[in-house]
């Protein structure tokens, strides 16, 4: 017999892991993921978010059609939960966006900015007349004492909630911040209270524990913490715990194997705290940033905590450059990406270089494959973006003698600016990148801009092979994408002829093959 508790626990994978895979989720996974919570001390399940259209794709989960929501409301046995976005939802959407869902969910929360608990009123006060139970998921719990208007407002929740949530949204309170917000609600509202603890630091599982202690009424988790950016208290975890310390019935069977099929999930995507994450929820500073240089970019984690620590102090980058202004000009340029072709027809690609002297030069977009080129007698300039500062320290391991000139994005950098002592004085800015006006910080846009200021006539690139392996992981998806736009933005804007000299999967991009330039 299950043990009598006096909390719920309200399990989020599907919304909150959402961030991680654009909200689209496989069937059989879901699948396995109600069956397995069936057998679980679980009360609630929130399954992903209604909106109104977005100008950018986001699946199933988040939009949460009607079809999701039978499907899941005819495999689950628990309460099921979709949340609101209150910056994207107001009073007038509620009936279209919620009507249709009533018999097939149990609550709606909000997801809401402590500065705007007013109008999350109002949208609360609508839903309640669909017969919907309430909750407030209110963000930024670690600076709720900065919103006076807020903490004022508190006590009106009591008319229109079911639930009022603590979240720590930068993962990074302590047991004792926890129980003085406790108490902080409790003096103002007698509406029940939730925790929705985040795993920056690693203290989800204290955090949600002291907040049971001290009298919160409802724990979120997530299965293995998926959630956005370092994620959440992990569902298993705190079953674990509720079974050791209050003998809560759990079948580990059915956790087993819904935690298996996230854990597999989990290796193509990375989620989990790591040194930038930590940092963040140490010094209060958004994931948003963090889960975008993390998981898409290939940037050091000096790189990353530089540029939170100037987030922090309110400053730009931390270093200003001389402009890139070449005196010396090239009708062709050749640009080599970090694919294995560029190691693997690098013979060949010599020797093309070698014919075209000396109105040739050698823009290094990553110097992955810098070494394979060293020999060669041409100009060559090396984007000094994300990683790369450290890399050249590993390729080059006598910088002393390094001849090429480094180039990086327009201040300031985002990410801050890390060049290697030897490298400072050979080291220049671009004053703009003009082809695109996003991701003006990739390897590939930097170079592509390297080539204008260049006043090249005639782009080939080496090692863009897009990668021609089956089976890629999100990151390389992403990088991918991020290529293909920013060769059509670049073929939009420019009449340069632009190719690839060894093989590519890019669609948009020419290719001729280096071996046909070779006599």
């Amino acid at each position: 017999m299950d043990t009598v508790r006096n909390y719920k626990i309200l399990d989020c994978t599907l919304r909150d892991g959402g961030y991680y895979t654009n909200w689209d989720f496989n069937k059989e996974l879901v699948h396995t993921y109600f069956k397995s919570f069936n057998e679980l001390p679980v009360d609630y399940l929130e399954i992903g978010y209604r909106s109104s259209p977005m100008k950018e794709y986001l699946g199933e989960y988040f939009y949460c059609p009607i079809y999701v929501l039978q499907e899941a409301k005819s495999l689950s046995n628990k309460k099921l939960v979709i949340i609101l976005n209150e910056k994207d939802v107001r009073p007038e959407h509620v009936k279209d966006l919620l009507e249709p869902c009533k018999d097939l969910i149990d609550m709606v929360r909000i997801a809401l900015d402590p500065e705007y608990l007013g109008r999350a009123l109002r949208l609360a006060e609508e839903i309640k007349k669909l017969g919907f139970e309430v909750g407030f998921n209110v963000m930024y719990m670690s600076k709720w004492k900065q919103y006076g208007d807020f903490l004022n407002q508190i006590k009106e929740v009591d008319a229109v909630a079911d639930y009022f949530y603590m979240v720590d949204s930068y993962g990074g309170v302590y047991p004792q911040d926890v129980k003085e917000v406790i108490n902080l609600v409790k003096e103002r509202t007698k509406c029940k209270i939730g925790f929705h603890g985040h795993n920056n630091m690693e203290l989800a599982l204290i955090n949600s524990l002291t907040a049971l202690e001290h009298g919160a009424d409802i724990i979120d988790a997530t299965v293995t913490g998926m959630g956005r950016g370092a994620g959440n208290l992990k569902t298993e975890l705190l079953l674990t715990a509720l079974n050791a310390s209050q003998g809560l019935k759990t079948d580990f069977n059915a956790l087993s194997a819904v935690v298996d099929v996230f854990e597999r999930l989990q290796q193509d995507h990375g989620w989990g705290t790591n040194l930038p994450y930590m940092v963040s929820g140490a010094n209060s500073l958004p994931q948003k940033d963090v889960m975008e240089w993390v998981t898409r970019r290939f940037y050091s984690f000096n790189s990353i905590i530089r540029a939170l620590y100037n987030q922090k102090e309110k400053v730009q980058d931390n270093q200003k450059l001389p402009l890139f202004s070449p005196a010396k000009h090239y009708s062709k340029v050749i640009i080599i990406g970090g694919g294995p072709n560029a190691n693997l027809h690098k013979t060949a690609i010599k020797e093309f270089v070698r014919n075209l002297e000396p109105d040739t030069c050698i823009i290094h977009a990553s110097s992955k494959n810098a070494a394979n080129y060293e020999d060669i007698q041409v100009d060559q300039y090396f984007c000094l973006v994300g990683n790369e500062g450290h890399r050249l320290e590993n390729v080059f391991k006598n910088l002393v003698n390094f001849k090429g000139q480094c180039v990086l994005p327009p201040y300031p950098r985002k990410m801050g600016t890390y060049i290697p002592e030897a490298l400072v004085g050979k080291s220049f800015e671009l004053s703009n990148i003009d082809f695109t006006n996003t991701l003006k910080d990739s390897h590939s846009a930097l170079a592509l801009q390297t080539a204008l200021q260049l006043n090249a006539k005639e782009i080939f690139l080496v090692g863009y092979d897009g990668y021609q392996e089956k089976a890629i992981t999100q990151l390389e998806k992403s990088l991918s994408d991020e290529n293909e736009f920013l060769f059509t933005a670049f073929r939009k804007h420019s009449s340069i002829a632009l190719s690839s000299l060894t093989p590519t999967n890019y669609k948009n991009l020419p290719v001729t093959s280096v071996y046909s330039y070779l006599e």
